[in-house]
């Protein structure tokens, strides 16, 4: 899964000037979740850590879709490491309604000391009030054992648009009020935050069997900005398997004290079954 020796890729991003000029503003174009043209491993129909838009039934070739994704790395000898990088999702379709549920698991050790450890669970619904605007809801659950967080659970909803519908392309944006919980690992405090969510996701059907991809979400609250990038590109090996390598970056602008870095970055290769 990992090209480099290890999973998770840790850096200290240096923020010159406010944050929020940084990284806010200029993303303020592209707030929010999107979705693929067609229901195919060659059109890249990840669900980015439950973020992505979902397509409407009208949109769908089936009435359900879904995907396993896995990948695994081990090195030994000379350096001792290992990673594994999974997940499952899995949609339905049903007149203006679509429903997606997802859940995923990224971790790594090195000298049998963990380096990287996340899980996120959670689940979206889509209701499409005509061919390009919909409404949309989403909730989710994340643990990141070096992020400063026991965990993080949000609750989102709002309203989308379809920019385009594509092949070759594809875009989908989305934006709207929320509330996460924050729970710290250095205390038993949990904290409910007000936060202004959005998202973006754009495929583009480079071939018949390749797919670049490209994932973002911001969550916004008045202590920070989290922001959570996916860039990919999906290559079909045949009707049911694909291989994916993918990019993505984490940032958290003012993370808990016991975080070690704002930013964390993650290259991987995994191996792609549409279900």
């Amino acid at each position: 899964m990992l090209l480099a020796q290890r999973i998770g890729i840790q850096e200290t991003c240096i923020i010159m000037g406010s944050r929020y000029i940084r990284f806010f503003v200029p993303l303020l174009p592209l707030f929010v979740t999107m979705l693929p043209a067609e229901q195919s491993l060659a059109d890249d129909n990840e669900n980015f850590a439950g973020y992505s838009t979902l397509e409407s039934a009208q949109q769908a070739d089936d009435d359900f879709d879904g995907e396993y994704a896995l990948g695994y790395t081990k090195l030994s000898g000379n350096s001792n490491s290992s990673s594994l990088r999974t997940h499952a999702d899995l949609t339905w379709y049903n007149g203006p309604w679509s429903w997606n549920l997802y859940a995923g698991i990224n971790s790594a050790s090195d000298e049998n000391d963990t380096s990287a450890e996340n899980y996120n669970l959670g689940g979206r619904t889509r209701y499409s009030l005509d061919e390009d605007n919909y409404l949309f809801g989403l909730a989710r659950w994340r643990k990141d054992r070096f992020a400063g967080y026991n965990s993080q659970s949000t609750l989102a909803g709002g309203y989308g648009r379809q920019l385009l519908s594509g092949p070759p392309q594809s875009l989908s944006i989305e934006a709207g009020p929320g509330v996460r919980r924050d729970s710290y690992t250095d205390s038993d405090e949990k904290k409910y935050r007000a936060l202004a969510y959005g998202g973006l996701n754009y495929r583009w059907q480079v071939s018949d069997t390749a797919t670049f991809g490209q994932d973002l979400v911001i969550e916004a609250t008045g202590l920070n900005l989290i922001m959570r990038s996916q860039t990919s590109m999906t290559v079909s090996i045949n009707d049911a398997l694909a291989m994916r390598l993918s990019y993505d970056v984490d940032f958290n602008d003012d993370p808990p004290e016991d975080a070690q870095h704002k930013t964390d970055t993650t290259t991987a290769v995994s191996v792609v079954y549409d279900l």
